[in-house]
C-alpha cells in the first residue's frame, strides 16, 4: 500500500504561495497579455546579475545543460527550470511507482501540486547552498557569510518567482506552460544571438564577429579573395558559422513536417577524455570524420538511451499496457474478442514497440542535428519546435472558436 504522503505534507501546503484560478473566462487577447508580461519578467531576471559574487568566468560545467534549462549564468536566472523539472519528474515517477498515493479527485491533485510545489521550493534552497559552496561564484571564505546567505536569498527568490510564473500560465491566465515557454525563449534566443551576434572575438585570423550572418557581410566586405571569404563564412572553426545556421533550419523544418504529418558569455568546459568526453556531442561534422569511435559511442548512447528511458516512462508514469487496459475498463470499453488479461497482453504488443520506436526517432533527429553543428543542440531544437507548435495549435484553436482573427484581439 503506497505511504499517505500527501496527508503528510498537507500542512506545509497551507502556508504555500498560492496564484488562485481565475473566476471568469480569460479572453485570449488577455492570455496573450499575461504570457507577455511572464516572458518579459522572465527576461529581465536573464539579464540581471547576482549581487555580491566574486566571478562566474570559470569554465562551466553547466553549459551543455543551459539552453533546454533556461538558465542564464551569473544571472537571477541561474537555476532557471531546473527546480520546476526535477520536482515534477521524481513526484510523478513516485506516483507512477506507486510509492505515493494521487486520487483522481481535485482535493488529491491539489495536494500533489501543493507537494510538487513545495519540493521545487527545496530543490531550490538545496541546490543554491550547492552553488555557492562549491565555488561557483568565488571562494566562500574570501566572501564571507554575509554574502553566501545574500546569493542564497537571491536564488530562492528567482527559483520562487519562475514557479509563480510557471502557476500563473497553468492556471488558465496565459497560454500553455511558464516550463515551455522558458525553454523555447531561451532556446531561440541563443540561435538568433549566434547568427546576428555583433560581439567580436579576436582570433588566429583576426577580429571576426560572433554572429553567423553578421561575419558573412564582414568577410566579404574585408577579404579580397571573395570565395576564401565565403568559404571560410560557411565552415569557419569554434564560431558559429553558416553551415550550423542551416543545419539549424534544416533540423526545424524536419521537426515541423513530423510534427504536421503526426554575449562572449563565461568559459565553456569541453570535455577532453574519458567518460563525458565519448557521452558529449561532437563539435561538428568534421570532428566526426576525426574520431568516428566518439561519434559511434555517442549514437549508441543517445538511441540506446532515449529508447530505455521511453519504455521506462510509459511503465512509471501510469501508460503502461496494465494502465491502458485498466482505463479502458473503467471507461466500459472492451476490445472485441478479448478479456481483460488477454487485452493487456495484446497491448503490450504494441505500447512498449511504439514508445520505444517514438524515442529512436527523437534520438536520431538530436543526434543528426548534433552532428550537423545546429545552433542550440539538437535536443533543443527539438523541444523548441514541439513547443513553438504547440503554440501554433493552441493559436489555431482560439482562432477556430472566435471565428475571426480580429474577433481574437479586439
Amino acid at each position: 500500500m503506497g505511504i499517505k504522503f500527501l496527508e503528510v505534507i498537507k500542512p506545509f501546503c497551507a502556508v504555500l504561495p498560492e496564484i488562485q484560478k481565475p473566476e471568469r473566462k480569460i479572453q485570449f487577447r488577455e492570455k496573450v497579455l499575461w504570457t507577455a508580461i511572464t516572458l518579459f519578467i522572465f527576461l529581465v531576471c536573464c539579464q540581471i546579475p547576482l549581487f555580491g559574487i566574486m566571478s562566474s568566468d570559470s569554465a562551466d560545467p553547466f553549459y551543455w545543460m543551459r539552453v533546454i534549462l533556461a538558465s542564464n549564468r551569473g544571472t537571477l536566472m541561474e537555476l532557471g527550470i531546473s527546480p520546476i523539472v526535477t520536482s515534477g519528474l521524481i513526484m510523478q515517477l513516485l506516483a507512477g511507482a506507486k510509492i505515493i498515493e494521487v486520487g483522481d479527485s481535485p482535493k488529491d491533485r491539489a495536494l500533489f501540486n501543493g507537494a510538487q510545489k513545495l519540493f521545487g521550493m527545496i530543490i531550490t534552497i538545496g541546490q543554491a547552498i550547492v552553488y555557492v559552496m562549491t565555488g561557483m561564484y568565488g571562494d566562500p571564505s574570501e566572501m564571507g557569510a554575509g554574502i553566501c546567505l545574500l546569493i542564497i536569498i537571491q536564488l530562492f527568490v528567482a527559483g520562487l518567482i519562475v514557479l509563480l510564473l510557471d502557476e500563473l500560465l497553468q492556471k488558465g491566465y496565459g497560454l500553455g506552460s511558464g516550463i515551455s515557454l522558458f525553454i523555447a525563449t531561451n532556446i531561440c534566443e541563443t540561435i538568433v544571438w549566434k547568427a546576428f551576434s555583433p560581439t567580436t572575438v579576436n582570433t588566429g585570423r583576426g577580429t571576426e564577429f560572433e554572429g553567423a550572418v553578421i561575419a558573412l557581410f564582414h568577410l566579404i566586405a574585408t577579404r579580397t579573395d571573395k570565395v576564401r571569404a565565403l568559404r571560410e563564412a560557411f565552415y569557419r572553426q569554434n564560431l558559429p558559422n553558416l553551415m550550423n545556421l542551416i543545419a539549424t533550419v534544416f533540423v526545424f523544418a524536419v521537426v515541423i513536417y513530423f510534427q504536421d504529418a503526426t554575449s562572449g558569455g563565461p568559459a565553456r568546459a569541453y570535455p577532453v577524455a574519458g567518460l563525458c568526453y565519448y557521452l558529449s556531442p561532437p563539435e561538428s561534422f568534421g570532428s566526426v570524420l576525426d574520431d568516428p569511435v566518439h561519434a559511434l559511442i555517442y549514437i549508441f548512447f543517445m538511441l540506446g538511451s532515449c529508447a530505455f528511458f521511453s519504455k521506462t516512462w510509459i511503465e512509471v508514469s501510469g501508460s503502461s499496457a496494465k494502465d491502458v487496459a485498466k482505463q479502458l475498463k473503467e471507461q466500459q470499453m472492451v476490445m472485441r474478442g478479448h478479456r481483460e488479461t488477454s487485452m493487456v497482453h495484446e497491448l503490450n504488443r504494441y505500447i512498449p514497440t511504439a514508445a520505444a520506436f517514438g524515442g529512436l526517432c527523437i534520438g536520431g533527429l538530436s543526434v543528426m542535428a548534433d552532428f550537423l553543428g545546429a545552433i542550440g543542440s539538437g535536443t533543443g531544437i527539438l523541444l523548441a519546435v514541439t513547443i513553438i507548435y504547440q503554440y501554433f495549435e493552441i493559436f489555431v484553436k482560439e482562432q477556430s472558436e472566435v471565428g475571426s482573427m480580429s474577433a481574437m484581439f479586439f
